[in-house]
């Protein structure tokens, strides 16, 4: 019996194998570095580029001129590739892959840490560097060594002031950022049937947080649903009786909101041990929570109140804008005082919109707190969007328990 990354991958853990890539996508960041070591592979025909998807996300739009070149030249390079190329303002990479593009039981590569993603539909999504993607454009395979698989059996039910990015701190905090290096992570257990799309989306999302090589849930009811909207017709993976390298339960029953607190993701505590600490910016967003379901959760916190703090909201994607534009909730966010930004990254990797300043302190909705990432000498607290909601109407940290 098998792991799923050793079914998808058809092979036992520790084994090598060469597998054909079914999806790859790379940024407006590593897409630059990808297409230099194209060239200097002597620009080969690609092999299937079709399979291939060009996303700008990074630094959308452009910051400077010189950001601008780039991606002139990133996009005449796509073009004469033959590659689908995602312009500014379409969304993360990350997120676009999650609508559509990525399916149960494929290879997902991605030149970006959180490529793990898109395991949340049942597929193995991982992350590889630049020179590896621009060998994938070329060849359209790579080798992979099969993960050993550590089994996190979520049981049962949420409490109403947690989500899916209390689950995945806690989680973080209990393997350590290095506990999971080189092993995937397979979510099982009613816990995790229960998950929404959005929510195993934002736990696979974290898998590399903990050094793993990807995250994994098997494609069940909620993933066919989901995919059928976007004209999919699945079939669902059933678990096996797997051997795992670590059994890791978690019941969510017993689940509190919970903060990584700076500079490392798994310096993981509770909310109210930090609560009243003063907040200069909220930030709700990224690859992690700017879902739809996210903002509309945002949104239900924040109605009729006014954050007390710069608050900068960002949806992950055009399509889940659209929906928050014409569902009322970016109104209520608008209307609530926040800034709404356009979809990307946003201030995420610390280019711009909404980097912070020298002795600031943030609390945002990403997947990383390292120090000096979203701006020099600054601290960021990661948490979920109902705390970062609770605690952008005060202005300071605080728990979103009894506001839910």
């Amino acid at each position: 019996m098998s792991t799923l990354s050793e079914r998808i991958l058809g092979g036992p853990a520790g084994s090598y194998v060469d597998r054909d890539v079914d999806r790859a996508f790379a940024h407006d960041g590593t897409g630059v570095l990808a297409m230099e070591a194209y060239r200097k592979m002597g620009n080969p025909k690609p092999a299937r580029p079709e399979t291939v998807s060009i996303i700008y996300d990074h630094i959308a739009p452009a910051n400077t001129s010189h950001t601008a070149s780039l991606q002139k030249e990133l996009r005449a390079f796509a073009a004469a590739a033959g590659f689908v190329l995602t312009d500014v303002g379409g969304g993360i990479c990350h997120q676009l892959m999650s609508e559509g593009r990525a399916l149960p039981g494929e290879v997902v590569v991605g030149a970006d840490s959180h490529s793990c993603t898109m395991g949340a539909f049942g597929a193995f999504s991982t992350g590889v560097g630049a020179t590896d993607m621009a060998a994938i454009w070329a060849e359209g395979s790579t080798w992979f060594r099969v993960p050993e698989t550590i089994n996190i059996e979520l049981t049962g039910r949420l409490p109403a002031c947690c989500e899916a990015k209390d689950i995945v701190l806690t989680v973080t905090g209990e393997i350590g950022m290095d506990g999971g290096t080189y092993r995937a992570l397979e979510y099982t257990g009613d816990g995790a049937a229960a998950l929404s799309m959005a929510g195993r989306l934002t736990l696979c999302n974290m898998a590399i947080e903990c050094g793993a090589k990807t995250g994994l849930f098997y494609a069940d009811k909620t993933t066919q649903e989901y995919l059928a909207q976007y004209g999919h017709r699945i079939e669902r993976q059933d678990p096996e009786d797997a051997t795992y390298c670590r059994e890791l339960p978690v019941d969510l029953s017993d689940m509190e909101p919970v903060l990584s607190v700076p500079h490392r993701v798994d310096t993981v505590a509770p909310v109210t041990e930090y609560a009243g600490t003063p907040l200069d910016q909220v930030f709700v967003g990224t690859c992690t929570n700017g879902r739809y379901e996210d903002l509309e959760r945002f949104a239900h916190i924040v109605r009729g109140k006014e954050v007390a703090c710069r608050t900068i909201v960002i949806p992950a994607s055009r399509a889940i804008m659209q929906k928050a534009a014409e569902s009322g909730v970016l109104a209520e966010i608008i209307a609530a005082g926040c800034m709404v930004g356009p979809p990307g990254c946003g201030p995420c990797l610390g280019m711009h919109m909404g980097v912070l300043g020298e002795g600031e302190v943030a609390l945002s909705t990403a997947n990383r707190n390292f120090k000096n990432r979203m701006g020099v000498g600054a601290e960021y607290y990661l948490g979920s969007v109902a705390t970062a909601a609770a605690s952008a109407l005060k202005g300071e940290i605080t728990s979103p328990e009894g506001v839910l």
